[in-house]
């Protein structure tokens, strides 16, 4: 299996698609960290992005190093979670989160995660490839 977490971790900032109204919408995101199939982000609750996502749950995260190898897109449900232990560490371990809502404890500051269900990946190398879950 490809190991897609390690690609997350040296490449933390990516493309989240989601969906409005029947159009796709991209913006730039940060990927927090992982647990299993579970990806973790966060987001306000006062932005689109998190009406979008709770209209419509799946998205599309994507992100690649430098030389693109690999292009890697984590794609699948999008839950999101009101735990205080995962809000902690998102702070903890992103100052500049951090900087933004400064408390776990935040009413506009929420966590969530793509239950990853597949990845695809794009290299030159060995071009496209799908991962299931």
């Amino acid at each position: 299996m490809f190991d897609y977490v390690a690609v997350l971790k040296e490449n933390p900032n990516g493309v989240m698609a989601t969906q409005d109204e029947g159009k796709i919408k991209t913006r730039v995101f940060q990927y927090l960290f992982s647990d299993g199939k579970k990806a973790y982000f966060s987001t306000s609750n006062e932005k689109p992005v998190f009406a979008q996502i709770k209209n419509n749950p799946y998205v599309s995260f994507c992100t690649y190093p430098a030389d693109f190898g690999p292009v890697v897109s984590v794609n699948g449900k999008a839950v999101f979670v009101d735990d205080m232990a995962l809000k902690t560490r998102a702070l903890d371990e992103n100052p500049g989160i951090k900087g933004l809502y400064n408390t776990p404890q935040n009413p506009t500051f929420e966590i969530f995660y793509i239950d990853a269900e597949e990845v695809q990946t794009f290299s030159f190398a060995q071009g496209p490839q799908t991962y299931s879950l």
